[in-house]
């Protein structure tokens, strides 16, 4: 397969193309990976995982929530480990940290565009922006949730602004950015936001330069494709914060499926893109074994 035509027809450039091997890094290449912690290294238990993570070759990392444990022996880990935490989520429910940490597994999958729960939301960002400072993370994510029956879909767009004004002022203040994701509807029937064209609209809506994109590949290829194209349109402008990958349709490693990954993260690299690169995929069966993609990308040795 001659990957360097298959660049030219795509690209209609002469002078950078696609290395013969797929997954062979160019020189200077930028994207950079974080190992999900709540997806990969499920194997080990979740303090063990930080470790793990570094000794095949991460940099970062990034997880669902942090909230089952103190900030002080999260940062211990990143420590002990020379890593740097990338991105987590806020809080996808409740008041106070202990129904926060249980939010998730009972069910809940956000409050920003959920009208009636704005303390819920604001005390999520206030517990996650705490975190953030702690573990020295640039940036968190809030969830939209998923409409409730009868749900008016205008008064859910106008809370979800509103709520999202609130939290980059808070975010701003104290140097943090936060981001917002469109999930597929397949994965998570009725969240409120799908598409990245309607995310960027919401950017526009709040007006904020704290407010960015969360650019999950996964999610983006189930709902609308065309990846490159969508790279090409939103890269550029500054305003996606995170790209996250896997496999697309089994959200296994990234060299399973029908996505041309090493096309997509060079595309990444000549776009000039020089954020993080989640990897929140579900290893098909241990971690590390099915890392061979990964071993033209590690930022260090283990």
């Amino acid at each position: 397969y001659e990957y360097d035509s298959f660049r030219r027809l795509l690209d209609g450039r002469q002078g950078r193309f696609l290395h013969k091997n797929p997954f062979s890094r160019r020189p200077n290449a930028m994207p950079q990976f974080a190992a999900n912690l709540s997806l990969m290294y499920t194997e080990l238990p979740f303090l063990e995982r930080f470790g793990a993570a570094a000794r095949d070759g991460f940099a970062g990392v990034e997880y669902l929530f942090p909230y089952a444990h103190e900030p002080a022996v999260l940062a211990a880990q990143l420590r002990t480990h020379g890593l740097r935490q990338v991105l987590f989520n806020a809080p996808p429910g409740g008041l106070a940290r202990g129904a926060m940490a249980q939010a998730w597994d009972q069910g809940a999958r956000g409050t920003a565009a959920l009208p009636g729960r704005e303390a819920e939301f604001r005390a999520g960002v206030l517990e996650a922006l705490h975190y953030a400072q702690q573990l020295d993370c640039p940036r968190i994510h809030l969830m939209a949730g998923c409409a409730p029956e009868g749900a008016d879909p205008a008064a859910c767009r106008q809370t979800y602004v509103d709520n999202l004004r609130w939290a980059t002022a808070q975010a701003g203040a104290c140097g943090r950015e936060v981001l917002i994701e469109p999930i597929n509807p397949r994965d998570m029937p009725g969240y409120l936001l799908q598409r990245q064209d309607d995310a960027h609209a919401v950017l526009d809506a709040v007006g904020s330069p704290h407010l960015k994109v969360q650019m999950d590949l996964y999610h983006c290829q189930i709902v609308e494709g065309d990846l490159a194209m969508k790279l090409r349109q939103y890269l550029p402008g500054g305003r996606v914060g995170h790209i996250q990958i896997a496999g697309v349709p089994e959200r296994h490693e990234p060299d399973v499926g029908e996505l041309n990954h090493p096309y997509l993260f060079a595309l990444i690299d000549e776009l000039g893109w020089d954020g993080t690169i989640g990897c929140e995929y579900r290893p098909r069966a241990g971690t590390s074994a099915g890392l061979g993609w990964f071993a033209p990308y590690r930022d260090h040795p283990g």
